[in-house]
């Protein structure tokens, strides 16, 4: 048979014969008409996309994860920008606040979701991985992030007990998830977002030496990079975002060596360090208010040390509490105002609040909305 045409195998053709190519053809095109049908199944049926969106996105925050479990096309839509735009274009957004408490003993730990309206709305599943000192929490998006620390009691020593793990909450899906672990274990370092990337800075590591190193996480790409170290080690130190600057704040560059009132700048675009010298000391609480800084200090726990990023100036503002300075206090952020939690016990303390948009004489009050049950420990806000 060989040499045979096809032809003469099969016999001639006749005019009801459909040539291969042609069928192969044919067959291409129903793949991808099917293909697209089912790519562009409505979100919900009987309804056209864009009216479905609207109606997805009017959903209360709480029922986000309900509704991302329904199936693949709501959890997909649930998590995209567009989603996030569609709400804020129908005024829907709402902002949780999430408290990470602990107990007396510090062993057990849980975070607190509270909303605008003073209400604790419910409790996070539980954190992954052993209860840490030392972390660091940042937020990107709808997500925040909560990395490194120190298994267990930092004098029991032991370079294993430095971590490098990270972990991350979807706020929307209501999920924990593992994220990839950093290129330096480390504990007791700043942490901030700046352009939607996180940066790691400084920190104590896994021998015990102070580091200077810098990484950044790429969250598309799920990444650590190193970048351009500090100019000198620093630990216990904070960081926050300006203009699309990483400013480090506090600190110290070593054990023994004083606290540093240095700042230094990271550009992201020029990949370079700089520095300023009027920065805060010993900090014990920071968080950002609109486009400005409120810090405490260890020194000065009765007092509020603002930092305008315009002028480059302190003030500060007294704290309306009496007791022992020594009673320290975890700073909450909601509505534009400063929440003050104490982290220890106070007889008859209330949750302090302070409205910098309020006229003079009545920017602070107590109020008995937020109560967490237990001592906080740190605290993020996230609008969605």
């Amino acid at each position: 048979m060989i040499g045979l045409s096809v032809t003469e195998l099969v016999g001639p053709r006749s005019q009801f014969d459909i040539p291969i190519q042609d069928t192969m053809a044919a067959l291409g095109k129903v793949s991808v008409a099917l293909s697209l049908q089912i790519r562009h199944r409505p979100i919900i049926p009987g309804l056209p996309d864009d009216v479905a969106k609207r109606c997805l996105a009017l959903l209360p925050r709480i029922d986000f994860p309900l509704a991302a479990a329904v199936c693949k096309a709501w959890r997909s839509f649930i998590q995209s920008e567009e989603f996030l735009a569609i709400r804020k274009q129908g005024n829907k957004l709402e902002e949780w606040m999430f408290v990470l408490t602990s107990d007396a003993g510090r062993s057990q730990r849980r975070w607190e979701v509270w909303g605008a309206s003073g209400k604790k709305l419910k409790v996070l599943p539980p954190m992954p991985g052993p209860v840490k000192t030392g972390f660091a929490v940042a937020v990107l998006e709808s997500k925040f992030v909560v990395a490194g620390g120190y298994v267990g009691a930092v004098v029991d020593g032991g370079s294993e007990n430095v971590s490098d793990d990270v972990y991350q909450y979807d706020s929307r899906l209501n999920r924990w998830s593992s994220l990839a672990k950093m290129n330096v274990a480390r504990y007791n370092f700043a942490c901030t977002e700046v352009n939607g990337l996180i940066y790691v800075v400084g920190g104590v590591g896994s021998n015990g030496e102070i580091l200077s190193s810098v990484e950044v996480y790429h969250p598309g790409k799920n990444i650590w990079s190193l970048v351009e170290s500090l100019r000198r080690p620093r630990w216990g130190c904070f960081a926050c975002s300006f203009d699309g600057m990483l400013y480090v704040m506090g600190g110290r560059s070593s054990f023994t060596i004083g606290n540093s009132k240095l700042v230094d700048i990271y550009s992201p675009e020029k990949k370079s360090w700089c520095e300023m010298k009027n920065g805060c000391v010993m900090v014990t609480a920071h968080a950002m208010l609109g486009e400005k800084l409120i810090c405490m200090e260890w020194k000065n726990q009765r007092k509020l040390a603002i930092f305008d990023s315009v002028d480059k100036s302190w003030h500060s503002v007294s704290v309306p509490v009496s007791g022992s300075s020594a009673v320290g206090f975890c700073f909450g952020i909601l509505n534009n105002k400063l929440l003050l939690f104490s982290m220890s016990k106070f007889p008859g303390y209330k949750t302090l609040l302070y409205d910098p948009g309020a006229p003079v004489g009545s920017q602070w009050q107590q109020t008995s909305l937020f109560g967490p049950s237990g001592f906080c420990l740190c605290s993020v806000t996230i609008t969605t």
